[in-house]
């Protein structure tokens, strides 16, 4: 396996145009280009003002929000960047949520058959998992990420800066994936997010929680970079929360992602319980503190049929069996986890019943 060929180079940084300029320069100008979203254009973008003009970078801003996430973004960043003369040698900068980074990522490692790009993550959830990892996507068919590639920007400078002007639920959509990351791996770190006062953010000390967050993630991308295996884990979660993610698309009440997965890690967590000797006492602690923190998404009955069918379209599903990661204790998953149809409409009647 070519590992080097699957890591980032992950920057933890108070002065990310400093190091957005000492990358900028080991391109040709005019051969720098810039892709971010109309938020973070006017929040942010005045502070790069510099570097953009002496770098002579073109930008493009596309409008923000998970809706933008599809094909019509990424051909208009195509038309972008070859009416302005990119070619296999240029930089694409993306700065913005994970809905930008992974567009936008899409955009650039597909354009002339891949360019370099790196991230620049403005909020929590894009800088603990989307704009990591190497994965890019757009939604397509009503279905979440269904289109997308495997390729690794060549750097993430991450800034918890940005991450004052987010709101609260866009926060905790991305402290949800850091829970994740704690289940999987890492009590120590599950402790230290149990003790995080998310009433009352410490930027400063979060800085660190991010890059334990980042780690957990790194380790499984590096021993596994295309999903073959291992990192299948960084899926808690995921198969039911894309599930209620698309449902909610689909009925016109829209959820932010890390919800979805927080609500996907409580059903998981049921499956886990039954089929994974999970201690359900532990299980039970896990689930009321994730409703205090994500409250619950309403489902019915009538959804269930539903939910399973779009559980049937998960990528991560081989031979028509839905696949499940579950986990028998912290930091013990078990991937591939195959349950009956039965088993999965009960883990879905125990969530609606909560």
């Amino acid at each position: 396996m070519e590992n080097s060929k699957v890591y980032s180079k992950i920057i933890y940084t108070d002065s990310p145009e400093i190091e957005l300029t000492d990358w900028a320069a080991g391109y040709d100008k005019g051969k720098v280009f810039l892709v971010t979203e109309e938020n973070v254009d006017k929040l942010w973008l005045p502070k790069f003002s510099k570097f953009i003009e002496f770098q002579s970078i073109k930008k493009i801003v596309l409008p923000a929000g998970e809706s933008n996430k599809k094909l019509e973004s990424v051909i208009k960043i195509w038309e972008f960047l070859s009416k302005n003369g990119a070619d296999r040698k240029s930089l694409v900068i993306n700065i913005g949520g994970g809905m930008l980074t992974d567009l936008a990522g899409f955009a650039a490692s597909t354009f002339k058959r891949g360019v370099d790009f790196i991230n620049v993550p403005t909020t929590l959830l894009s800088q603990v998992d989307a704009s990591v990892g190497g994965k890019t996507g757009i939604n397509f068919n009503g279905l979440k990420n269904e289109i997308g590639t495997f390729k690794n920007p060549v750097a993430v400078i991450i800034n918890t800066d940005f991450l004052e002007t987010i709101d609260h639920p866009n926060f905790l959509s991305g402290f949800a994936e850091m829970i994740k990351h704690g289940l999987i791996k890492s009590t120590d770190h599950l402790d230290e997010l149990k003790g995080f006062n998310l009433n009352d953010i410490d930027y400063k000390s979060l800085l660190q929680i991010i890059q334990h967050s980042v780690d957990i993630k790194e380790y499984f991308v590096f021993n596994d970079p295309t999903e073959k295996n291992i990192r299948k884990a960084l899926n808690l979660g995921h198969t039911a929360g894309h599930a209620f993610e698309s449902l909610a698309m689909e009925q016109n009440r829209p959820v932010l992602h890390g919800f979805a997965v927080a609500w996907g890690m409580i059903v998981e967590l049921f499956l886990s319980v039954k089929n994974c000797e999970l201690d359900e006492t532990y299980s039970n602690e896990l689930t009321q503190w994730l409703l205090k923190i994500y409250g619950k998404f309403e489902i019915n009955e009538s959804d269930f049929d539903r939910l399973f069918e779009l559980m049937t379209h998960d990528k991560k599903n081989e031979s028509g069996r839905i696949n499940f990661t579950l986990i028998s204790e912290p930091g013990k998953m078990k991937i591939n986890h195959n349950c009956e149809k039965e088993l999965i409409f009960d883990a879905l009647k125990y969530y609606s019943e909560l």
